[in-house]
């Protein structure tokens, strides 16, 4: 059974970080993509940021240079790094698998990230 648990969220400032954790069990970790989506109310869920099995990593335009994704197969994780987070980055985050086409598979329960301005 594929469990992709999301940790990390909360509420932050602006200009502060957070770090968002996702442990995968259930799945080939080393030769699975994984992505990081979000979903702000009322807005479409929208790519974060992307790294796959061979440590490809694509981004949203809108956190480039501020998020940074990580994955560490010895640990089944994937990390994502967000550094001067804004108000528009309020929104619940989401881990999940992606391949070439986006992404696949349940979408878990996710966590918030609010950032108060």
């Amino acid at each position: 059974q594929v469990q992709l648990v999301e940790s990390g969220g909360g509420l932050v400032q602006a200009g502060n970080s957070l770090r968002l954790s996702c442990t995968a069990s259930g799945v080939p970790f080393s030769s699975t993509g994984f992505g990081w989506y979000r979903q702000a109310p009322g807005k479409q869920r929208e790519l974060v940021a992307s790294v796959g099995s061979g440590g490809t990593i694509k981004y949203g335009d809108s956190v480039k240079g501020r998020f940074t994704i990580s994955r560490d197969n010895a640990k089944n994780m994937v990390a994502l790094q967000m550094n001067s987070l804004q108000p528009e980055d309020t929104a619940v985050y989401y881990c999940i698998r992606v391949d070439r086409y986006g992404p696949f598979g349940a979408w878990g329960q996710g966590t918030q990230v609010t950032v108060a301005s």
